[in-house]
């Protein structure tokens, strides 16, 4: 029979691993600069400063590219509130708050060299984004109700981590420019090292509190969805992304879910109590339900690539 631990508790347990987890992060990570990430000799003035407004026809990003890019930057821009949650169920003392503030400073550059971006070469309308970022700001991160302490926010930014890595690294393919695709490879490289750091942190939980990390793990699971929930136009540019494989059902299994419970042998343990089997038991269930998902969703896409394919071919050629 496990015994439950209370927040502050499972904190001090665990403040060790945090220790030794921020000084494997220090030893790994490596400083950057947003400037030397973007084409300055690209940008003129806006009309302003006398210069010309932006137009649609400036851009070289396919519409694919321009939702990805702002649904990236527009979840990178809603920092503060993510600082907010993970300080409140961190705390702000000792290691915890030493990783709170370096995340913080480290994620803070994802923004920084994404709108410089973006504005330089006229990649979006700069208006809109502005527009887009007030609005999603003023609303904040979205939480559903009862997901509040350490268990659930630890959980939830493991893999939220590597989802934003995996959107990343594919965004940066689609843009067709190897100075974005270079920009996106580096904030990527960031992303999985905060993974790392939240996925060992789980880990170290689900071996102190096995019953209740596993009731948290599947309920961040079982209604995961991805923090830029709640932008502006999120599930049409949500839609867009996932038919052109920048973050699908698909990558959602294969390269996110399903790694990190192999990493925590999540079906293989055998130190769980009544609460944790059956919370496993409903995490297995959950898993299947994706699969299935996952093939539905892969045979709708092809349907539609078949019909664009079929109506291409039928438009008359020349004029």
């Amino acid at each position: 029979m496990t015994k439950d631990l209370t927040q502050l508790e499972i904190l001090i347990e665990l403040e060790p691993v945090a220790a030794q987890n921020v000084n494997r992060h220090l030893s790994m990570t490596k400083d950057w600069h947003p400037h030397d990430y973007v084409p300055w000799d690209a940008g003129r003035n806006f009309a302003a400063m006398g210069g010309t407004d932006w137009d649609p026809e400036q851009s070289a990003l396919s519409d694919v590219a321009k939702a990805a890019m702002i649904t990236n930057l527009l979840t990178e821009d809603n920092l503060p509130s993510y600082h907010r949650l993970i300080s409140e169920n961190l705390g702000n003392d000792g290691a915890w708050g030493t990783w709170v503030g370096r995340w913080t400073a480290e994620e803070n550059r994802h923004g920084i060299v994404l709108r410089d971006y973006l504005v330089v070469t006229r990649g979006v309308d700069p208006v809109a984004l502005e527009q887009a970022r007030m609005a999603h700001m003023t609303q904040g991160m979205h939480v559903p109700a009862g997901w509040d302490g350490f268990l659930i926010n630890v959980a939830y930014v493991t893999f939220q981590e590597l989802a934003t890595r995996v959107s990343h690294r594919n965004t940066g393919r689609v843009c067709d420019d190897p100075i974005a695709d270079r920009m996106l490879q580096r904030i990527a490289a960031d992303e999985n090292l905060h993974m790392i750091f939240y996925r060992n942190m789980c880990g170290a939980a689900l071996d102190l509190v096995p019953d209740q990390a596993m009731v948290a793990l599947t309920q961040v699971l079982s209604n995961f969805v991805m923090p830029g929930a709640g932008m502006p136009n999120f599930r049409r540019n949500g839609v867009l992304m996932a038919k052109h494989g920048i973050y699908d059902l698909r990558q959602h299994l294969d390269e996110v879910v399903a790694p990190v419970l192999k990493k925590w042998d999540v079906f293989e343990r055998n130190d769980f109590g009544p609460r944790g089997e059956q919370a496993r038991e409903q995490l297995g269930a959950y898993m299947e339900k994706l699969g299935r998902d996952v093939l539905k969703f892969e045979e709708q896409r092809d349907r539609m690539f078949a019909r664009e394919a079929a109506r291409k071919d039928m438009q008359p050629v020349g004029g």
